[in-house]
């Protein structure tokens, strides 16, 4: 792949990641229920799933899931219905106490960040509609494997790099400390944008 093309994909790539959503909501809100590894797990295991689709895209599978309208929807509605169960649970938070430091893991709230991050990213049919405008771009009949997993390992590595500097940033100095004193508000904005989002994939 010419550097200029892959310029343009990671520019592409940052500004994607950089744009605030209910990814971002999620990562944040395990930083402060879970400490910095519950963080690091959901950006981690949300980049994974970001890297997944893009493997689809690249490969022409995600074409199926596009056209196929049975397919698309179960996933979307799927997607929903997991947005709607972390806005319900973050509405019904009373905030957190919890410390973040490491000898103190034992009295930290337990989030599956694992598991967390790599659902509100798989679950999310508009990654395969995004992915395969952007890939269209790029990849032609002569692509070769090299370049799919250039562009795969560059999609998949941004997403994941960003969200770990966020998990990260959050759990040191102050900016954590101030979201943990306010945390019930936080909880409840979180919820109320989650719902937002999930109203609007449906409709």
């Amino acid at each position: 792949m010419a550097l200029e093309l892959w310029l343009s994909l990671l520019v592409v790539c940052v500004l994607g990641a950089l744009s605030p959503g209910p990814s971002l909501a999620l990562v944040v809100r395990n930083t402060m229920l879970g400490g910095k590894n519950a963080g690091l797990a959901t950006a981690i295991s949300h980049g994974l799933g970001v890297t997944l689709y893009a493997a689809i895209a690249v490969t022409g599978i995600g074409l199926m899931i596009v056209q196929s309208p049975m397919i698309f929807s179960i996933i979307q509605y799927s997607g929903a219905a997991f947005l709607v169960y972390l806005a319900i649970n973050a509405l019904r938070s009373t905030g957190t106490t919890i410390e973040f430091e490491q000898r103190q893991t034992g009295n930290i709230k337990s989030v599956n960040g694992w598991r967390d991050g790599f659902l509100i990213a798989f679950l999310n049919p508009k990654l395969a509609l995004f992915f395969l405008a952007l890939f269209s771009q790029f990849v032609d009949v002569d692509a070769t494997v090299q370049q799919k997993l250039i562009m795969i390992a560059t999609v998949g590595g941004i997403d994941t790099l960003w969200y770990c500097l966020v998990a990260y940033g959050l759990s040191r100095g102050p900016v954590l400390e101030r979201l943990k004193r306010n945390s019930a508000i936080v909880d409840k904005i979180t919820g109320v944008v989650l719902i937002a989002l999930a109203v609007r994939v449906v409709i």
